[in-house]
């Protein structure tokens, strides 16, 4: 890939560049931040149920941690990339390298989860749940692909479709982002039907059939290497890395100090795990001890070391970033950042085995994917049918539910595959107290009227 030609100004909409005091990387920040999609983040759950008398993260919380570090990370292999390949850059590039890769980085991660339905990853596998279960009575009204992207559905191509898609209504380009902060959140830049687990980049899939074509533009812009085009199937883009690096950094330590917060996990566990990475990665642990001498709270004990960690994978991301390089530009490393890291030492991987024994599989934890999954299957169950069905074959019922759909998901005169998407754009924009409440009532279980 050359790297004078992997990024872009051009954005999504009749929306052409104009001189402001913010570049266009900067303007695509701001954007994603005054943008409802990242504001109903604030009631998405991350992994705690929502809300509580202790305070955890959600999803726009953990998104802007995640920009923070993934800013951080920009900036610095910005600064590489200049040093390194000076001689081959234009004043253009070397500018926005310097300058701008950092924001790139950081739009990429304030937006990468906003495609993410309520409830966390029990509220994508809802939705996918819905189409295989029904599978006899609804598949025949869609193409393989269309089907593919129905039954697999999961957040990183519905992200896609959020931040671009025109809804009824409104105005074309959807969010109208650079190509380059777009192309930096594809972590799975392939159609639904070249999934395939074994291969990172494939592991899930990065855009719907009904974006494909704004997906190819993106490719395009942003010098995404081809691999397939039946299935299209294209190389991660180098910026996909950084991204995806603080995304990993943040749930990896976040969700262990949330389950320290709220009692799930014990201080002495969390604080060792926590010092064997810091240790592992510090020349002066002496230091980092005699900081902790000073501090009586555990909280605020579990904090300082948390920013220790942080601050030591965020340096090791980069370093693993730089020895790679020449694979991330060709596309040939099939390793995420973090998990190279994880291959080398044991002290992250030991954190991760922690959380998965003794967060994720937490009662608290179970409960909310349940009460969630059910929450998200039963609306799509309320709607869907009565979408697909033809004018001479609604009845009352049918009438009274697409009713309840808010007119900018509603395409009449769209294709069978188009509508469910419609359905999907609105229960999946739902935050978890929206959906909890319009179940509650679709269900007689709440009845009266509130404003």
């Amino acid at each position: 890939m050359n790297l004078n030609e992997i990024f872009t100004s051009q954005r999504t909409g009749n929306n052409p560049n104009t001189a402001a005091s913010r570049t266009d990387f900067q303007r695509d920040y701001d954007r994603i931040i005054f943008s409802s999609a990242f504001r109903r983040l604030q009631n998405k759950t991350q992994v705690f149920p929502l809300p509580g008398s202790v305070f955890v993260h959600n999803r726009l919380t953990h998104s802007l941690e995640v920009s923070s570090v993934g800013r951080s990370l920009g900036s610095i292999i910005g600064d590489f990339i200049v040093k390194n390949f000076e001689s081959v850059l234009t004043e253009d590039s070397k500018s926005f390298y310097t300058h701008n890769l950092s924001n790139v980085i950081a739009a990429a991660c304030l937006c990468h989860d906003v495609g993410n339905p309520a409830f966390g990853h029990s509220g994508e596998d809802a939705i996918a749940s819905y189409f295989d279960k029904n599978e006899n009575q609804i598949k025949d009204k869609f193409n393989a692909k269309e089907w593919a992207d129905l039954v697999n559905f999961e957040g990183n191509a519905n992200a896609i479709r959020v931040l671009t898609h025109q809804q009824q209504g409104k105005d074309l380009g959807g969010t109208q982002l650079t190509y380059s902060t777009l192309s930096a959140i594809a972590k799975y830049p392939c159609e639904a039907v070249a999934r395939d687990k074994k291969i990172l980049h494939r592991k899930k899939f990065g855009f719907f059939q009904n974006e494909k074509d704004t997906f190819l533009k993106i490719a395009t812009a942003t010098q995404l290497v081809q691999e397939n085009d039946e299935p299209y199937i294209f190389k991660r883009h180098p910026f996909v890395w950084l991204v995806e690096a603080a995304d990993d950094i943040c749930y990896n330590i976040i969700d262990m100090e949330d389950a320290h917060r709220l009692g799930i996990v014990s201080t002495a566990d969390c604080e060792n795990l926590f010092f064997e990475l810091v240790k592992s990665e510090t020349n002066d642990i002496k230091k980092v001890k005699d900081k902790l001498s000073l501090i009586s709270n555990e909280n605020e004990r579990i904090s300082y070391l948390r920013a220790k960690v942080i601050n030591a994978l965020i340096n090791q991301s980069i370093e693993i970033y730089k020895a790679n390089f020449s694979k991330i530009l060709d596309g040939s490393l099939d390793k995420a950042l973090l998990d190279i890291y994880k291959s080398e030492k044991n002290t992250l991987k030991d954190i991760e085995t922690f959380s998965i024994n003794k967060i994720y599989n937490h009662k608290a934890v179970v409960e909310i994917e349940n009460a969630g999954y059910n929450v998200m299957y039963e609306l799509l169950d309320h709607f869907i049918p009565s979408v697909l069905k033809s004018k001479n074959e609604i009845k009352s019922y049918d009438k009274m539910a697409l009713k309840l759909l808010p007119q900018q998901f509603v395409y009449e005169e769209g294709s069978d595959y188009q509508k469910v998407l419609g359905v999907i754009d609105f229960v999946s924009g739902m935050t978890d107290n929206y959906a909890t409440d319009l179940y509650r009532k679709i269900k007689g279980i709440d009845i009266g009227m509130t404003m």
